[in-house]
């Protein structure tokens, strides 16, 4: 069976893919910080037949990412699909942001994603496989008071296609699935403040089968971006 390593992989889109992942045969790995969630998570999959392995990670923290990645992959599970799915926000004037704010955002959104794919990526090479960052039309457009995630965003997409670049050689493909408002939990954080129409949004699942037919492309294809939007537009 095919393995997928899913972080931020506790709730909203990281939970969603793994049922979805989980419900097609996939083994997974999964990396959030709640044991607590990861587990009642595990106990609810457990009866599809697969293999679950989870490590509590806590991505604001780099010193935490190499070891914990390690000490997830020492199941002996190397995945074919990395989805790099956890994700914060902040809102507020660019020039008010204090730089705390501004490098845990970068820390979780870009500088994490870099980690763990220096611990991931050398074990793919192997036998090939796709990374699917998850980024925003934020990366393309400029929001008032979304500044920071913006940024974070763009260079998400930047560092995409350059990992792309580099390990095609290797047979490894790397793509960004690039969303619109949707109805997660980043509406719920205190470091967002936004008065949405979260009806509006796309749905959780929704993203997760849009992760599961982007991890199902044939080694031969190479899908770079896909955009999903709300019917309605950006909110």
């Amino acid at each position: 069976m095919p393995t997928v390593l899913i972080t931020g992989a506790s709730k909203g889109i990281g939970r969603a893919s793994a049922i979805a992942f989980a419900n097609a045969g996939w083994d997974l790995l999964l990396v959030a910080r709640s044991k607590s969630a990861l587990d009642s998570l595990s106990q609810e999959l457990k009866s599809r037949g697969v293999n679950i392995f989870f490590e509590c990670i806590d991505l604001s923290d780099s010193n935490q990412i190499n070891q914990g990645i390690k000490k997830l992959l020492d199941n002996g599970f190397i995945p074919s699909v990395l989805i790099n799915n956890a994700g914060v926000a902040w809102t507020g004037e660019l020039i008010s942001m204090p730089i705390d704010k501004w490098n845990w955002l970068m820390q979780i959104n870009l500088t994490s994603v870099f980690q763990i794919c220096t611990c991931v990526v050398p074990l793919m090479r192997k036998k090939g496989g796709i990374i699917i960052n998850l980024s925003s039309h934020a990366a393309r457009n400029a929001f008032p008071e979304w500044g920071g995630y913006c940024v974070s965003k763009a260079a998400l997409q930047s560092f995409t296609k350059c990992l792309a670049q580099e390990e095609k050689k290797f047979g490894i493909r790397a793509c960004t699935l690039t969303l619109g408002s949707v109805n997660s939990n980043l509406w719920d954080s205190d470091t967002v403040k936004s008065d949405f129409d979260r009806e509006a949004m796309l749905s959780v699942q929704h993203v997760a089968s849009e992760l599961l037919h982007l991890a199902q492309q044939p080694h031969s294809q190479l899908i770079e971006d896909i955009t999903l939007m709300p019917s309605v537009g950006a909110l």
